[in-house]
């Protein structure tokens, strides 16, 4: 009786944010005619002023009233504020309202829908809403799929954005890829570009999500009608783009670390190139006024190492005080106040480390005036950061005693200094020294400089050091250095060509047309580069309400990412592509079953396939073939895991050793098995899993109770109505009774069937059912 009351509970507040909400053109079943039904509730009092003090032309209650037509917003719903604010577009502003609409039962919070309207023409620019159903589920098949959320989605825009609909074209590539989610609710996400002729302009789109339900759970316009489009009379072809951003593609070698990889975190060596844009009628690069303009110096610190790294050993607080003052120059004022000593292991690389924490007060008598401090490897004597500040210490010179040039010279003698062992492998990135230019900027009172590693030629991504040199006495303000103690091929290993990964990455990108805004200053009537407007800005020179800045339209070619389930990095040895979290070998292309259309279990087994959980060999996915114990539990952990794999860290020299000798490290299965054997879902036994052996129902029943955490329940048979036919012929009834009992598994003529084997199919769906079923468990209790 409570779960039924409980049931219905989670329905009614279903049925107030999905029914009534939604707007009418939402509805799956009723496209074409409106329909609204009113559901009543406990209504708060609105916590908005009555009458708004705001000078535009729709006003606060306009607004509401508005919203409320537009959405449908039921009166149950209650306005909990409003905001009025100004967008900034290319040529002009424009103010907006925000309102935010709750609707609570008891006092509490069980749904809301939020709205932006433009405030001078009461267009609808943003709406979403979300409902508090921590039961939610998939339910497959899905009652609305992409094409008829498509046809849904147009239906609302006629609504809501009358004006634009003929303007946008849909874009099938976006959102088409997601995977579909194992728990919680289904989204379509939906894009329609704007289109200038037959040109997109893709920074302007209207973006939906409608659901499974076929309800819009959200919609944004991001559209800007001030921008001027220039009319291009000669351009390049598509071909010919192509041609120019294969010449101008700048491939990078970087080494990475997959961070869910199994067994020892490694570095691995990748292909790295950024999407960037051409002129479509010039061909040549366009640059973002955000990109950065600060360079990699060519050459390193120096030709060869200045040194050897640093021997293991154990220093003691005095050691690494002594180690800080001869590395750095502290202020005369400086007393020591305190230390600590602290013990680490990063899980990511299961690297142990143990260090230091030494501070200093900077003292004017009995005045504190600043602090210093430093950071020592207690294993090594290295120094990995170190920094002193004095309050309020500004510098009234008008310029500062060091260059750039000297500052940049004393910060390379540092690093020298402090990294003797790798000052070949690390690089200055050389800036952009007017933002530095003493006649441009007030009050240059340090200047900061960070370095590249390199090893091989190729970025280490995870290394980071960095320093300020104080511009008027020369010494280290600050330092920080992490140069990870990753083991390195001696030479560089023999890897692809550049020219072969650009062949590569331009399977992953493909070129678009369409436009770009480019940002324009005008200062005192007359019009200033983007670079000049920045160091003037940083000097102080100007506000931004000082200039006057519009934008123009330029047609552009660009290369467009893939939209894929996966975040990928290319191996630079191979040419393959891989997952950059586990570095598996992967394709930009999702594996597609060819022996399951139209099968029983069809879009069961096309999750399995998407979440990888099933291998698919030659196109073929085998649905009747009698699925293995590795394939069972893999199924099961990424289940419980919400399609993610488990992570596990190993360091390169981990002594752990696989958990079942015939499971090893090297193992597909490895890190399902070990993830299923510490949640206690599976017993150690013998020491052999069998991970290629046959799975049973019995077996499948008992791993499904046990996820559930109903193992030591399921021992009560007395407890269960158990009327299997067979049920005298196995021991396990009271687990074939909770699994058949939450509709699971089912009987076959009455009976369980205990030793049958399970297909790949049944398997699929079993556990589909097993999510579903754990979401309904994990419900919110009545009261709480």
């Amino acid at each position: 009786m409570v779960m039924n009351h409980r049931k219905k509970l989670v329905t009614l507040a279903a049925a107030v944010m999905l029914t009534s909400s939604m707007p009418a053109a939402a509805f799956a079943e009723s496209v074409d005619k409106p329909a609204v039904s009113a559901v009543s509730g406990d209504a708060a009092a609105p916590n908005v002023s009555a009458v708004a003090p705001v000078d535009v032309k729709v006003s606060k209650e306009k607004a509401e009233s508005l919203a409320r037509q537009l959405v449908s917003i039921p009166k149950d719903y209650t306005l909990q504020g409003a905001s009025l604010s100004t967008d900034t577009l290319a040529s002009g502003k424009r103010s907006v309202w925000g309102m935010d609409f709750v609707y609570k039962v008891n006092g509490k919070s069980k749904g809301s829908i939020y709205v932006r309207l433009n405030a001078d023409s009461g267009q609808l620019l943003d709406y979403s809403a979300y409902l508090d159903n921590p039961s939610a589920k998939p339910t497959y098949p899905l009652k609305v799929e992409r094409d008829k959320a498509q046809q849904i989605a147009y239906s609302f825009l006629s609504t809501v954005a009358a004006t634009y609909k003929d303007q946008v074209k849909y874009n099938p590539e976006y959102g088409a890829q997601s995977l579909p989610p194992l728990t919680g609710e289904v989204r379509h996400t939906l894009r329609f570009d704007r289109m200038v002729g037959d040109i997109p302009y893709v920074d302007n789109y209207i973006e939906l999500d409608v659901d499974s339900e076929g309800h819009v759970l959200r919609y944004s316009l991001q559209w800007d009608d001030t921008i001027k489009f220039p009319k291009v009379d000669v351009k390049l072809t598509a071909d010919e783009a192509k041609t120019k951003l294969i010449e101008q593609a700048k491939p990078e070698l970087r080494y990475i670390i997959p961070y869910n990889v199994q067994g020892p975190r490694n570095p691995v060596l990748s292909y790295d190139m950024g999407a960037f844009a051409i002129d479509a009628a010039t061909g040549k690069e366009v640059q973002s006024s955000y990109v950065n303009s600060d360079q990699v110096s060519e050459t390193p610190l120096s030709d060869k190492s200045l040194g050897d790294a640093p021997a293991a050993s154990n220093i003691t607080e005095d050691q690494a005080k002594k180690a800080v003052l001869a590395a750095f120059t502290l202020p005369a004022n400086a007393e020591f106040s305190s230390s600590s000593y602290s013990e680490n292991t990063d899980e990511s690389s299961g690297v142990a480390s143990a260090n230091w924490r030494l501070d200093w007060e900077l003292k004017n008598g009995k005045e504190s005036i600043g602090s210093a401090s430093a950071t020592v490897d207690s294993r090594t004597g290295v120094v990995s950061s170190f920094y002193f500040y004095e309050y309020n210490n500004k510098s009234t010179n008008t310029k500062p005693a060091l260059s750039y040039d000297q500052a940049e010279a004393k910060a390379i003698e540092a690093m020298k200094k402090q990294l003797p062992w790798v000052a070949d492998e690390l690089y200055i990135v050389k800036r952009d020294k007017s933002q530095y230019n003493p006649d441009k900027v007030q009050n240059i009172d340090s200047y900061y400089f960070n370095f590249v590693h390199k090893v091989n030629g190729a970025i280490t991504d995870y290394d980071n050091v960095n320093i300020t040199i104080d511009a008027n006495t020369g010494v280290v303000r600050s330092y920080d250095a992490s140069i990870n103690p990753y083991k390195y091929p001696e030479t560089a290993p023999k890897v692809i060509t550049p020219a072969q990964a650009i062949v590569k990455w331009m399977t992953y990108y493909r070129t678009e047309l369409t436009y770009y805004l480019t940002q324009n200053y005008v200062y005192q009537g007359q019009p200033i580069p983007v670079e000049k407007y920045k160091v003037m800005l940083a000097a102080g020179e100007i506000q931004p309400s000082d200039v006057e800045s519009n934008a123009d339209a330029q047609l552009i070619y660009r290369l467009v990412p893939r939209q894929l389930d996966e975040s990928i990095f290319m191996d630079a040895v191979s040419g393959d592509w891989r997952n950059r979290e586990t570095g598996d070998k992967t394709q930009l292309e999702k594996p597609k079953a060819t022996d399951i259309d139209g099968h029983w279990a069809q879009r069961q087994l096309e999750l399995m396939v998407a979440y990888k959980a099933l291998d698919v060999k030659d196109g073929k996915v085998r649905p009747n073939e009698i699925v293995t114990r590795g394939e069972l539990i893999k199924m099961l952990v990424l289940a419980m895991n919400s399609g993610r794999s488990p992570i596990m860290y190993e360091s390169a020299d981990s002594a752990t050793s696989a958990s079942f000798n015939d499971v090893g490290k090297q193992s597909q299965y490895y890190v399902y098995i070990e993830s299923a054997l510490q949640q206690n879902l599976i017993d150690i036994g013998d020491g052999s899993f069998n991970p290629d052996g046959k799975v049973d129902r019995e077996e499948m029943a008992e791993l499904i109770v046990r996820a559930l955490g109903y193992n030591s329940l399921a021992n009560y048979d007395e407890l269960f109505n158990i009327n299997f036919k067979d049920a005298a012929k196995f021991e396990n009834k009271g687990q074939a009774a909770i699994v058949v009992g939450l509709k699971i598994m089912t009987l076959s003529n009455g009976s369980f069937l205990p030793d049958k084997q399970v297909s790949r199919a049944e398997a699929s769906v079993a556990f589909f059912r097993f999510l579903q079923t754990r979401a309904e468990l994990q419900e919110a209790p009545l009261r709480n």
